[in-house]
């Protein structure tokens, strides 16, 4: 093999390796508890997700299943997560996602039983992307339907709650997106318990507008010269 291809393939094992580090990660903070959960990255031009059915704290580099964006099985032995098809749809809709995370945390679950998006009842639901966090209608978990439920409640969105089921959060590496997890969480569970006072008052259009452009400079410090 040439240098150029070990190269290739080390960044690929270091790929597959931030998708169990993420994995496990979501399932020991309790956004995920036991095997429940996925977590895939895009990479060059396959989708590296987690296999259906193992233990996250089993896994090796080479358990990490590797598919087409059609969804197709490309190497190995493993048959990929059960929730492959969103995973897949959404990489072939958004451009801009790179990695996702899906989670069955205890707050965000408790709305989407409900089918209650979380509104702007606080500024920070703008880190999804949007004025709200939408719910998507419920389909049977793998189902092409589902994938579809989820892709149109991703528009304009980083991350949604799947109705009776759980959340999805999108992002540009598997950092960022199980980051954006746990703030979906947060956000679900400020609001559930706002909501024990009765229906909070929201923010107004104009001024989630006003955040969301904030937030494009937010946290960024300025470029070393």
């Amino acid at each position: 093999m040439s240098l150029a291809g070990l190269g290739e393939a080390a960044d690929e094992q270091w790929a597959r390796q931030s998708v169990i580090d993420t994995a496990l990660a979501m399932s020991v903070s309790g956004l995920s508890p036991g095997r429940s959960g996925n977590v895939s990255l895009r990479f060059e031009d396959m989708v590296l997700i987690t296999p259906t059915g193992m233990a996250y704290h089993d896994l090796i580099p080479d358990d990490i299943v590797p598919l087409s964006l059609e969804g197709e099985v490309l190497s190995g032995k493993r048959l990929p997560s059960s929730e492959w098809h969103f995973h897949c749809a959404i990489y072939r809709a958004r451009d801009d996602f790179k990695a996702i995370v899906h989670t069955h945390s205890a707050y965000a679950t408790a709305l989407s039983v409900h089918e209650k998006p979380i509104p702007p009842f606080h500024y920070m639901v703008a880190v999804a992307g949007g004025a709200d966090i939408r719910c998507a209608p419920y389909a049977t978990f793998g189902t092409e339907e589902l994938a579809k439920n989820a892709v149109a409640a991703l528009e304009g969105r980083k991350a949604c709650l799947l109705g009776h089921h759980g959340q999805i959060a999108c992002g540009e590496t598997v950092e960022k997106a199980l980051e954006l997890a746990e703030e979906v969480e947060t956000l679900a569970k400020q609001y559930v318990i706002a909501c024990e006072l009765g229906e909070p008052p929201h923010l107004s259009a104009e001024e989630m507008a006003r955040v969301m452009e904030k937030f494009k400079s937010y946290g960024k410090q300025p470029k070393e010269e």
